[in-house]
């Protein structure tokens, strides 16, 4: 049998996956391993939906369609571009995204408590202004608007190429009414006062950032590199968005920042702030919550 003969589509997914294991890659663009991430290229590259495997498990697929399939993986593993560049869509909490490289692939943690209510329960029934700042592909934006039909959402981005992404998506799920995009550097497209400010700023270390693998290394850097201010420690950008805050949030409001892996930097930078942990599925110490009060 030759590698592109007919085959059900639970051994071609088999397939790719040793494939792409054996291939070494890095994930966390969507999938966290090999199965997954071949699962998704397959039924992707298929037309099926990504949650049709079992019921087409034993479906015999055609020896064009796997020839695809082949291709396709082959580009994964020689390009080393993540999956969401190769199907130009991403899913953050269900809802799908638009993503191309002018953005990085949608992954950030606060979407979690956003999605399943663990926020609603610091905010109040006069929380109608949000601010989603670094806000990429826009899909923060997006699942906010979604959780909270009441709220108006501003979105900025210092990337003009990170809001033309952006702006498909919010057009794809209809919130233009709900959601403004802005371009400016941290809050400088961002007049007046929130009552709650989303931020999912680049904040990776300056070591880290030299052991990123070549899918982390193929998004781009403005939104991963903490450092840019000549820093090491990856709170560039937070440090003066912390300064700044204040000024921008309502009595009540709250920050919700994602740091990632460096809460040691964040404290080390910040120990005197009253930081609240969110649990997320990447464990407590990635995700935090600024009171107003005691930002003052």
């Amino acid at each position: 049998m030759t590698a592109a003969a007919a085959t059900t589509l639970i051994a071609l997914v088999d397939r790719m996956a040793a494939r792409l294991d054996a291939a070494a890659l890095a994930y966390g663009h969507g999938t966290t391993n090999a199965y997954d991430e071949a699962a998704w290229l397959v039924l992707w590259k298929l037309g099926l939906a990504l949650d049709a495997l079992d019921a087409h498990a034993d479906d015999r697929i055609p020896p064009a369609q796997v020839a695809a399939v082949e291709t396709l993986i082959a580009e994964r593993i020689a390009t080393r571009r993540p999956a969401a560049y190769l199907t130009g869509e991403a899913w953050l909490q269900g809802v799908p995204f638009f993503v191309d490289e002018r953005v990085i692939v949608p992954r950030s943690l606060i979407a979690e408590p956003l999605a399943d209510g663990t926020l609603d329960a610091w905010l109040s029934d006069r929380t109608r202004q949000v601010l989603d700042l670094c806000t990429g592909n826009g899909s923060l934006a997006v699942l906010a608007a979604l959780a909270w039909p009441e709220v108006q959402v501003l979105a900025t981005d210092l990337s003009a190429d990170a809001l033309a992404v952006a702006s498909r998506n919010v057009e794809r799920h209809g919130l233009a009414q709900r959601i403004t995009l802005a371009q400016g550097d941290g809050y400088a497209a961002a007049s007046g006062r929130y009552d709650l400010i989303l931020c999912n700023p680049p904040y990776v270390n300056r070591e880290s950032m030299r052991q990123l693998p070549p899918e982390y290394l193929a998004e781009p850097a403005l939104a991963l590199d903490g450092n840019r201010a000549g820093g090491s420690d990856g709170m560039d950008f937070i440090r003066e968005l912390i300064r700044q805050t204040p000024a921008h949030l309502n009595p009540g409001g709250l920050l919700v920042l994602e740091i990632g892996h460096e809460r040691a930097h964040f404290e080390a930078a910040f120990p005197e702030l009253d930081a609240i942990w969110l649990p997320t599925s990447a464990g407590d110490d990635q995700v935090l919550l600024l009171q107003a009060e005691t930002l003052s």
